[in-house]
């Protein structure tokens, strides 16, 4: 191996470190939010008193069932435990800048420098919208989770399963 050729790549490694050193770091826009966080369903979590959902996933409706085996099995409440497992672990440290359209802060969030996005999708207990396809694409061919059975989208799911609750009051589930 050429000598320019050892540097090039020596700073290309100092640099791809040094960039998730930097994507890590919230930005002067972003909110963060730090400490115990309470699961609300599989994607959603509330943060002194702060209702925030995941970014770049997608878990069961609490009251969504999956088939397993040939059995239906609660897919949405082992979602929401899966999140409140993870949450247990320790404070949760979330950031985020933008809202979904029921006024949700979307965030991403670690706990014990995990990203718990990421724990979720590569146990089959969320589907990526938009982000973590590495994760969700090991939890497919290891059968974890959701992909060890049959399930509805969650999107598909919550169109065909409209809630019918008190005028003007949304719950957490609707919220997505």
């Amino acid at each position: 191996m050429r000598f320019s050729t050892l540097i090039a790549l020596m700073v290309l490694g100092a640099l791809a470190v040094w960039s998730q050193k930097v994507l890590e770091r919230p930005m002067p826009k972003d909110r963060l939010a730090n400490g115990q966080a309470q699961a609300l369903d599989g994607d959603s979590l509330r943060i002194s008193g702060e209702d925030m959902r995941i970014k770049g996933i997608d878990a069961p409706e609490f009251n969504q069932t999956c088939q397993r085996m040939g059995k239906e099995v609660p897919c949405g409440r082992e979602a929401a435990s899966a999140l409140r497992r993870i949450l247990a672990r320790g404070p949760v440290t979330c950031v985020g800048f933008e809202h979904d359209r029921y006024g949700r802060l979307l965030v991403t969030c670690r706990s014990l420098g995990a990203d718990v996005g990421a724990m979720l999708v590569r146990e089959g207990m969320a589907v990526s919208y938009g982000d973590y396809l590495v994760e969700e694409a090991e939890a497919r061919a290891d059968n974890r989770g959701l992909w060890s059975g049959t399930f509805e989208m969650p999107r598909d799911w919550r169109a065909s399963h409209p809630r019918n609750d008190t005028p003007g009051v949304v719950s957490p589930a609707q919220k997505k």
